[in-house]
């Protein structure tokens, strides 16, 4: 999948807005098709690589029946944009071929890595801060340039904002320019589901 120095113009063009305005913007009340919450589709499977990582980190894949939801506050936010910021500058990008290469594997905070050990680390993080595993939700999608891509998606009472190892700001999720394909169910993040666009009822399949 992407790492986060390749395919830089694939988020060229993705709408980035400044702390004061996406926190106002959170706090307004929600509108359709403005920042309105994914809409889980019919089950999936999991990703291969997902469910090694769960045989190495079983603790990463437990539900802590924690809300499915949380509280987009200043506090909150600051916790997620540090959080995204961190990792993003602590791994260094890396390539990995987990076809021929079984040593490959999604990796919590790895010196190199690509976008899987990107989002899997800041699920990490968030997770020993006390959010709840079901509103940290990773997902499966492909950018402009049709190249895979793994990011965190968290679930807020005010819609659901992507931390993204090719940007450091948190967006919404319907800013970015990425084809939504699967994501963790918001019941137990050991299920998959796909996703389905609010505005139609067609839903992405892989």
């Amino acid at each position: 999948m992407l790492g986060r120095s390749s395919l830089i113009l694939s988020v060229a063009f993705t709408i980035v807005l400044p702390h004061d305005a996406l926190l106002a913007r959170a706090r307004a009340p929600l509108q359709p098709g403005a920042s309105m919450p994914m809409i889980e589709s019919s089950p999936t499977l999991a990703p291969f690589q997902y469910v090694r990582f769960c045989m190495h980190y079983p603790d990463e894949c437990r539900s802590n029946a924690g809300s499915e939801r949380i509280d987009l506050t200043s506090a909150s936010l600051e916790l997620l944009e540090r959080v995204n910021q961190r990792v993003n500058s602590s791994i260094v990008s890396k390539t990995k071929s987990y076809g021929s290469n079984l040593e490959d594997r999604w990796t919590i905070a790895p010196r190199q890595g690509d976008c899987n050990d990107y989002a899997v680390t800041k699920r990490h993080e968030l997770l020993k801060s006390g959010l709840p595993s079901n509103a940290l939700r990773l997902s499966v999608t492909k950018t402009a340039a049709g190249v895979g891509h793994l990011v965190l998606v968290v679930a807020t009472t005010n819609g659901d904002f992507v931390m993204d190892s090719l940007i450091d700001a948190i967006q919404p999720w319907q800013t970015t320019d990425y084809q939504w394909f699967k994501i963790q169910s918001s019941h137990n993040p050991r299920y998959w589901v796909y996703i389905r666009s609010p505005s139609t009822s067609s839903s992405f399949s892989r």
